[in-house]
């Protein structure tokens, strides 16, 4: 029977609908939503492209990598080396009898962040295909319909394929972390995960798993200590294959995760042997598997020691010197290396017999685990220089440092540069001169051929030098000559070199590129009322951090007082003569633009951060100017386009900057938005037609729009429509027009119709965002009038989206079987664009009575309290407006205190763009402000912490402003229950008298006082110099991360954390605490008395703790009289210019930085020579210059030290002793050995140890030879491969003797017992 061509009269308008595309009421999955969408069938797909059609009702695809088999856990090992592989597009099904049932045992073994990881790369998987499919569907779009429709089906199934998948991902994600976060208690039995491989699967077609189950929970019934020597029992059995002892070895592994307590208690001799007989096996995988129980059961240094006396330092010099076929057991001996580390005081216990080995793969370029061992090294030079310089590992970590074949080259560069902070560990350093290679490949003229990626390492190394203080004064040699050659090299003719040195600037300087800089550099132009457009949007960011007259600025940024300095010390170099010579001689246009656009930022920069006396002579650009001035018109033609573009610049950024100032409040809605939800609409600078253009002109641009011609949206002319709505649209007259003379606005409000299922069906893609922005200005604008607010509310729009909505709300009574607002729906389809229109209306007075109207605020309090539709409270949180005071704010409300966790975060985050609204933005009602402080005082109180500390930031963010920090103190809030984390906003509380008296009545501040005196201004140093580190850091990207996400905005990276006796000089009131408590004149005699301290390490953080407390209590003007009553300026600025501690004179710079932010302390700078930056007003910006770099970098340099002075410095027992021998054959063999690390001696050694070995094997049968062999390779450096040959003479039985501890004499008659000429059993390396 044929099914009927139209609808019954009976069925509702959804069902009406869904007819009419070809819907089925029976399935409303994802499969049933996309087969039928647009009247086509999904295509079918052949195998080999990674998807295929499983059959025709439902579009279903195959893995897109090689299999869904599973390998073993991460750092389980199999020694069963075959793969088992299934075709492309067949799915693997686990069956009785197969290994899958393992596999999955062994994946519930995982780790919840091992599950974690592998969700978030699926996740980032999809992410990929998705962006893939948008960019795709984007340029089909432009395409001929006809010719491209099948292609474009393919690419929108395979969108909503990604988008279904990735919303799996992050389910499965938040239960897992939910999971992880509950208390980690064993069930009392494991039924619950019976079902885990196949839900649907009956209980009786699994019996083999059930079994598995019960036998796990009966193991996890008994004893550990049980388990422990049922494992180490079965270790005993000798002649098992490899994989018998392989699978032990994980258990026993698995064991001592589980109860880490079992390795306190470990019965060493017996423990001990099982580790001695796996480290002896001739199995590589065995061996591996043997070095990572060991591994796991290490508790502390003196279960190190234990594991040393097994002998276990020879079998990891050995299993390190192996071949790359080995890599297994290589890897596993080092990574027991690394676990030395993890333990204090381990890395004495480092033998340097193995730490040379790791300095021989280090030096090794060929070798697989070459990276790992210079990650060692880098780790153990940080914590014992001496031993890595006495191991010779200087070397190969800068040749890997200069060469750019590291990835960590920043870390690399620090942990280096790292030992120029004090004199002592200086002397390690061989010169002053082992970073200077990178700055060589760009100084030298002859090095054209150089390739681009070893370029631009070196350019990450020059900014990873720049932005440490250690690294500055290492360029600081002879005059910064580094830097000056540097500069000078723009002068050369290679292109990327130049253009990687500009970089280079642009990156030290932290200068941010704005969107239009490719544009500028293409050779646009920038006065164009679009472009002024575009610049605004760069600037609203910034223009919502600016404090107004009435906050108190009390933000201090270090990473702009120091690139104060870097500018400085740029300038002195000869940057702008640099760049005004690369603008007159260069003929690339692009690079000379660029050029010119930095140096007009650099010119703006010293304008702000410099002294007016020093920043004055740099606005004047006389080399720039000097062709100009001469008259020459031939020459002077790029001189004039270039301050002509230079001055256009200058310009539009200063009309954006007043532009960004009313704008302010937009850009914090816009800047707040997260990054899943719909572009918001700014229509106040967005260029469009005449809004009072006449009705001729309107009619036509009407037919423009193909509204009126065509059917299909995908013909219409989106860009004149939107320019229509914004513009023409509000203007009631034209709006008439487009109500009562055509269909124009009848159709286009009927494609946003949810049962039209145009609007609603369109995928969520990227270039199918501008349907949403178009119709959130149509609903803007029809607000604007009151005909257009009659024409909103008698439409069909309004009333549909109330119906769709009371679909998937259990309280309206409304069911449907395929809701509109299905959660697959949401995630593959625009559907969710329509929480932007009601955000529209929600935004607007006008638009709240037809909200009403429709009974859509009932609607949406029912959706708040949903608990399986996270998506849907999200969408409708992010897109409301909330600043007019309706029943929004009671939902709002309900969402921070009913919700779930995510839902309270969200929420409070949500509440940030209204607490930091700038106090000139013109708000539609007053008390916004204060309605959402009120809201985070109320979330202070929540029963998870983690609310807690986000309400926390947000008020202390919030506290910059005055205003809103005296109403925060009136609410009166109690953080005496969040300990550490309402620290900070009290802190803020001591700023102003009200909240001084608030705390003091709480006897909070006498408390936090002597905290601070005994030990949290020490720590205080630790924080400042991590905040600093991560701000210079050139990995950090702060513009990626979303406000909404991050509480902390980007204007407060870099930024000094609160100080408590920086707020507490804020009043008189702690002012007068303060003298009395007598701890200023206690911070500037330990400054006095401890100045010239260089090498303890207590010492050091003591000194630095009181000169930030200096520092701090100095820059307020209450503070700085106690400046005036003791002479602590003069030592601080004698540490700044006289101390030897580089770190200390950076953190006396920044010290009197502080200062220089007061009159007083300017005044008293001043009399020292160091001048200070000032903004328009004549107040002092705290960025103060020193009077003469010379002085300032002036730094007693380490002399070259010889063997002989670099030995004295090492430890006794680490000096190399000379090593004979009684026998003659074995003497020869020693010192054949030692002429084997001569690289000019090394084949001739070789040769004669051959011989050796051919003549008289029984000489390689000596333990005692053996041992002395040991000291000699311990002792010198020896290339990688020389080791392996010289370890390979031995026999395997002398290593069994020295593991296990057999007499040699035991073995003595066996030995002479065998033919002079024998050959060795079996060579020592494998």
């Amino acid at each position: 029977m044929d099914p009927p061509k139209y609808p019954a009269s009976s069925v509702t308008p959804t069902q009406a609908g869904l007819f009419r595309h070809g819907r089925s009421m029976s399935n409303d999955g994802p499969g049933g939503a996309s087969r039928s969408r647009d009247g086509l069938q999904a295509p079918f797909r052949d195998g080999r492209e990674g998807r295929s059609m499983s059959n025709a009702n439902a579009v279903t695809f195959g893995p897109r990598g090689s299999s869904l088999a599973q390998g073993p856990p991460p750092g389980s090992f199999s020694s069963d080396l075959k793969t088992t592989s299934f075709p492309r597009t067949v799915t693997p099904r686990a069956e009785q009898g197969s290994f899958f049932p393992e596999y999955r045992a062994r994946d519930k073994e995982k780790s919840s962040e091992e599950r974690q990881t592998e969700l978030r790369e699926k996740i980032n998987k999809e992410t990929k295909i998705k962006v893939g499919s948008e960019n795709l569907l984007e340029a089909l779009v432009s395409k001929n319909n006809k010719q491209t429709r099948e292609q474009r089906s393919r690419v929108e199934a395979e969108l909503g394929l990604s988008n279904r998948k990735i919303h799996e991902f992050r389910s499965e994600l938040e239960e897992e972390i939910q999971r992880s976060q509950r208390p980690k208690t064993p069930p009392r039995n494991r039924l619950s995960g019976l079902f885990q491989g196949s839900p649907a699967a009956p209980l009786h077609a699994d019996r083999d798993s059930i079994q598995g189950d019960a036998l796990a929970a009966e193991e996890e019934s008994e004893s550990p200590t049980y388990t422990l020597s049922n494992i180490l029992q079965a270790l005993e059995c000798e002649g098992m294959q490899p994989d018998y002892y392989v699978e032990r070895a994980n258990k026993l592994v698995n064991l001592l995760k589980k109860y880490s307590s079992l390795k306190f208690d470990l019965a060493w001799p017996v423990f001990g042997l099982r580790i001695q007989t796996m480290l002896l096996s001739q199995s590589r995988e065995v061996v591996a598997a043997g070095y990572r129980v060991t591994r796991h059961a290490i508790a502390d240094r003196r279960s190190l020691q234990t594991i040393r006396r097994l002998n276990t330092d020879e079998m990891v010099t050995l299993s390190l010197v192996k071949e790359s076929k080995a890599n297994i057991e290589r890897e596993q001996a080092l990574k027991f290396v690394r676990a030395f580390l993890d333990v204090k005081g381990g890395i004495h216990e480092v033998s340097n017999g193995v730490l040379r080995t790791i300095v021989s793969i280090a030096e090794y370029h060929e070798d697989r685990l070459r990276n790992l061992s210079i990650l060692t090294l880098l780790e153990l030079l940080i914590r014992s220089p001496s031993t890595v310089v006495n191991a010779g590992g200087m070397a190969p970590l800068t040749e890997s440092l200069l060469e750019g074949s590291y990835q960590g080259s920043e870390s690399l560069a620090s942990a280096i540069i790292h030992l120029f902070d004090k004199p002592n560990d200086r002397a390690y350093l061989s010169s002053s001169h082992e970073l200077d290679a990178a700055f060589t490949i760009f100084t030298d003229p002859m090095a054209v051929h150089i390739s681009e990626e070893k370029l631009k390492s070196s350019a990450r190394l020059i900014t990873a030098l720049l932005h440490s203080w250690c690294g500055l004064f290492i360029v600081s040699n002879d005059n910064f000559a580094a830097i000056r050659g540097l500069l000078m090299s723009l002068a050369y003719p290679s292109l990327i070199a130049r253009d990687l040195i500009l970089d280079i600037i642009f990156a030290v300087l932290q200068i941010q590129a704005p969107s239009w800089a490719s544009s500028f550099l293409a050779g646009r132009r920038l006065t164009t009322y679009g472009r002024v457009a575009n610049l605004t949007k760069n600037f609203q960011a910034a223009s919502t951090i600016q404090m107004s007259e009435e906050e108190d600025d009390n933000r201090v940024c270090l990473t702009e007082h120091y690139t104060a300095l870097l500018l400085v010390i740029l300038f002195q170099c000869g940057l702008q003569k640099a760049l005004s010579d690369l603008i007159q001689e260069e003929e690339e246009s692009a690079l000379r633009r660029k050029a010119a656009l930095l140096l007009g930022e650099v010119l703006n920069m010293a304008n702000s951060l410099l002294p007016h006396a020093f920043s004055a002579r740099l606005q004047v650009m006389p080399q720039l100017l000097e062709t100009v001035s001469l008259g020459q018109a031939g020459t002077a033609i790029p001189q004039i386009n270039m301050i002509y573009q230079m001055d256009s610049v200058s310009r539009t950024l200063h009309r954006s900057q007043a532009t960004a100032t009313t704008a302010s409040g937009m850009a914090q809605q816009i800047t707040q938005k997260p990054s899943g939800a719909f572009p918001s609409v700014d229509n106040t600078n967005k260029p469009g037609i005449d809004i009072d253009m006449d009705e001729i002109r309107f009619r036509a641009a009407i037919v423009d729009t193909q509204i009126l011609n065509h059917t299909k949206y995908i013909k219409w002319n989106w860009d004149l429509i939107e320019e229509i709505v914004n513009g023409p649209l509000r203007n009631p007259k034209l709006l008439n027009e487009a109500i009562s003379g055509t269909k124009w606005l009848k159709r286009l409000l009927g494609f946003y119709r949810p049962f039209k299922y145009r609007f609603s069906d369109a995928p969520n893609t990227k270039s199918n965002h501008r349907y949403v922005r178009v119709g959130v200005s149509l609903v803007k604008s029809l607000l604007q009038s009151s005909e257009g607010r009659a024409y909103l509310l008698m439409s069909k729009l309004v009333r549909q989206l109330a119906e769709c909505l009371a679909q998937i709300d259990p309280k309206s009574g409304f069911t449907s079987s395929t809701p509109l607002f299905a959660q697959f729906r949401v995630s593959t389809t625009l559907v969710g664009g329509y929480f932007a229109l009601l955000g529209a209306l929600s935004s607007d007075p006008n638009g709240l009575p037809i909200m009403e109207r429709w009974s859509l605020m009932n609607i949406c309090y029912n959706l708040i309290g949903l608990r399986d539709r996270e998506d849907v409270v999200l969408l409708f949180l992010t897109n409301m407006d909330f600043t007019l005071d309706s029943h929004l704010r009671v939902m709002l409300s309900k969402s921070l205190t009913t919700g779930s966790k995510a839902i309270r975060i969200f929420s409070t985050k949500i509440l940030r763009k209204y607490v930091t609204l700038p106090s000139s933005t013109t708000q539609p009602q007053h008390g916004v402000c204060e309605w959402a402080i009120r809201l985070l005082v109320t979330q202070l109180y929540d029963p998870d912490v983690d609310v807690s500390e986000v309400a926390v930031r947000i008020l202390e963010e919030s506290c910059n402003q005055k205003s809103r920090l005296e109403y925060i103190v009136r609410c009166r809030p109690q953080l005496d229950h969040l300990n550490e984390i309402g620290a900070p906003l009290m802190l803020r509380f001591l700023s102003i008298s009200a909240g001084y008296q608030y705390l003091d009545r709480l006897d909070y501040i006498s408390q936090e006082m002597d905290d601070w005196f005994l030990g949290r201004n020490y720590t205080y140093v630790t924080l400042v110099e991590a905040s600093l580190s991560h701000a210079l850091s050139a990995t950090s990207n702060s513009s990626s991360r979303s406000n909404i996400d991050e509480p902390m905005g980007p204007g407060h990276i870099g930024a000094l954390p609160a100080h408590f006796y920086r707020e507490l000089t804020h009043t008189q009131e702690g002012c007068d605490l303060l003298r009395d408590s007598g701890h200023f004149d206690y911070f500037a005699t330990t400054i006095a008395e401890m100045w010239s301290e260089q090498q303890d390490a207590e010492a050091l953080v003591k000194l630095k703790g009181c000169l930030w407390a200096v520092g701090n209590i100095g820059s307020v003007e209450l503070g700085s009289s106690f400046l005036e009553e003791t002479d602590v300026v003069q030592w601080i600025v004698k540490i700044a210019e006289k101390s030897e501690v580089v770190t200390l004179r950076g953190t006396a710079f920044f010290v009197l930085g502080l200062i220089s932010r007061s009159l007083h302390g300017m005044e008293i700078l001043s009399d020292y020579g160091w001048s200070a930056a000032t903004d328009k007003h004549g107040r002092s910006t705290g960025y103060c210059i020193p009077p003469s770099l010379g002085s300032f970098f002036s730094v007693k340099l380490p002399p070259k030290l010889d063997d002989a002075a670099l030995r004295g410095l090492m430890a006794k027992d680490l000096r190399p002793r000379p090593i004979t021998d009684d026998d003659p054959d074995h003497a020869r063999i020693l010192d054949f050995v030692v002429s084997a690390g001569n690289t000019v001696l090394t084949k001739k050694a070789i040769t004669d140890l051959s011989g050796i070995k051919a003549r008289c094997p029984e000489a390689f049968f000596s333990v005692e030879l053996y041992r002395k062999v040991r000291d000699i390779l311990g002792a010198h450096s020896f290339r990688l491969p020389v080791r392996r040959f010289i370890l390979d003479l031995f026999d395997r039985s002398v290593m069994r003797d020295i593991v296990l501890e057999e007499e040699e004499s035991e073995n003595e008659s066996i030995r002479t017992q065998r033919p002079a000429g024998a050959r060795p059993r079996m060579p020592l390396v494998a």
